[in-house]
């Protein structure tokens, strides 16, 4: 009796561990809200470039020369730790603030405002036949328009108000932030709340500021023309910003699609929303998954060896171990900024320098996945011998479908899909070892498809999704598992689609961002 109990005791334990061993099914699993945030030019997450700290400047001629005509005005003054700008009938005036970045950030903080003229940012070349103005126009402490004054090669190619605002702004305790785009701006207000939106543009057909060799040459100062009063500033400052809203949220992994755990933080691309496209930047942000401490760490640019930066978006970055170098995959959504010339398509990026920190660039080439196609994430399936993307494809709408090759950046073909489902925001994850296939949708549903086929496995499980009853709902999944030790076993970070408001025109300025804990 004592040896049937000692083996009937073996056999529950047995099925036992081995029920505790079965593979997880994704759509089981329980993910509960447990954060969110939307950043609105965080001051935590600004990495700065350059500043102009009127309290802290001893020799104003030397750390911030004027850069005006011997004739010109001679306005500015430090007084009280301000940078006090006196107005008078003589010519306008520069101060050299710093180097130029056409997807910077560039910022002025005004302690008094009571004058009638002009103040703003100007880059340009020494000799200033490059040059590229936004300035405001005031008439004591009011806003009245918003100029724009750009020359390329000497002849000016555009001169003309852009302001957008229709109510009166006060000017002083303000805040003008000028949110540069690579081939597009917004200019905001600042007041006591969120900024306003007072003017945007798109400029690259009068100077791409993309180009390298401006970029190399122009400089940036502050430009002021005001005829009377005076205007003080208590910092003018360059920095990289988490901008307005966060999108496409993509971790970046190792070449098997492993996330990578480095430092003890997630790391993860999002677009940096500016306005339309192509008007956004790559971001990259890191987070401790025991917290929600998302941290901004750089933004990426590419270079397709045609002198230009370009601020494409929605990339999956990873680390190539084998070969210890950093590839990934990208939507080149720049190609919007110049569609008589250029077809929108995904490139295969890639970079010797770690990209993750700072201000990096990545080198781009084509690789014949031309179309419209977007939001691609790739990995080397090891079993297989093969690689593998993942995309969405504008078929009848944006679908997903299953590209494989046997290299990394070229020769690819569709092996599964399109799914019948809308598809946004494609990723492709291990659940206890075994990958499946994650697409957020309009649907109101996030769907998990097995892998590599494609077939339709079931719907993910969440409280408090990331919309509501009105709002769009193609949020991006980014299910990741974690290993043992963390308190939660399985991960997503997600967005939700609500624009900035004031915005005119199409624009994707969405959104702030949610975390998930999965059980």
């Amino acid at each position: 009796m004592l040896r049937f109990i000692a083996l009937l005791s073996l056999f529950i334990l047995a099925n036992s561990v081995s029920l505790s061993h079965a593979q997880q099914n994704p759509q089981d699993i329980q993910f509960t809200r447990q954060a969110v945030k939307r950043f609105i030019f965080d001051e935590q997450q600004k990495i700065p470039l350059a500043s102009l700290e009127p309290k802290n400047i001893i020799g104003l001629n030397s750390m911030h020369p004027e850069l005006s005509d011997e004739d010109g005005q001679k306005g500015f003054t430090i007084e009280k730790g301000h940078l006090r700008i006196t107005g008078s009938s003589s010519k306008a005036s520069r101060i050299w603030l710093s180097g130029f970045n056409p997807f910077a950030c560039y910022r002025i903080s005004f302690a008094s405002f009571d004058a009638k003229g002009e103040l703003g940012f100007e880059f340009s070349d020494p000799k200033r036949e490059n040059r590229f103005q936004i300035s405001i126009s005031a008439k004591g402490q009011q806003l009245i328009q918003v100029h724009a004054d750009i020359a390329r090669a000497g002849k000016t190619v555009l001169d003309s108000n852009i302001l957008q605002y229709n109510e009166p702004l006060n000017l002083a305790n303000s805040q003008l932030i000028l949110q540069m785009l690579g081939s597009g701006l917004v200019l905001y207000l600042q007041q006591e709340v969120r900024p306003v939106v007072i003017a945007q543009l798109d400029f690259s057909q009068y100077l791409d500021l993309r180009e390298k060799a401006l970029i190399q040459g122009l400089q940036t100062s502050l430009y002021s023309s005001l005829s009377s009063g005076t205007a003080e500033i208590q910092r003018a400052e360059v920095f990289l910003s988490s901008g307005i809203g966060l999108a496409d949220i993509r971790a970046i992994t190792y070449e098997n699609g492993d996330p990578m755990l480095d430092q003890d933080r997630l790391w993860y691309t999002m677009t940096v929303r500016g306005r339309a496209l192509p008007h956004h930047l790559q971001g990259v942000f890191s987070m401790n998954p025991n917290t929600f401490d998302l941290k901004f760490e750089g933004i990426i640019v590419f270079d397709r060896s045609d002198g230009i930066l370009r601020n494409e978006v929605a990339s999956h970055i990873f680390y190539d171990r084998r070969e210890q170098v950093w590839r990934g995959i990208t939507t080149g959504f720049s190609a919007y900024a110049n569609p008589k010339k250029e077809k929108k398509q995904l490139l295969a990026v890639e970079s010797k320098k770690d990209p993750r920190f700072g201000y990096s660039v990545m080198s781009a080439v084509p690789f014949g996945v031309v179309g419209d196609i977007e939001d691609p994430h790739i990995l080397y399936d090891e079993n297989m011998g093969k690689w593998r993307i993942l995309t969405c494809e504008n078929i009848d709408g944006y679908q997903a479908i299953m590209l494989e090759s046997d290299f990394w950046n070229k020769e690819y073909r569709r092996i599964a899909g399109p799914v019948k489902h809308n598809s946004t925001g494609t990723s492709m994850q291990k659940i206890d070892g075994k990958l499946y296939c994650f697409s957020g949708s309009s649907e109101r549903e996030i769907f998990i498809y097995n892998y590599p086929n494609l077939e339709k496995v079931g719907t993910l499980r969440m409280d408090l999704p990331p919309w509501d009853k009105e709002s769009g709902t193609r949020t991006w999944p980014n299910v990741l598992q974690l290993p043992a030790g963390y308190p939660m076993k399985y991960i997503a970070l997600m967005m939700d689609r609500f624009n900035y408001p004031g915005l005119k025109g199409p624009n994707w300025s969405y959104g702030a961002l949610y975390l998930y804990y999965g059980y």
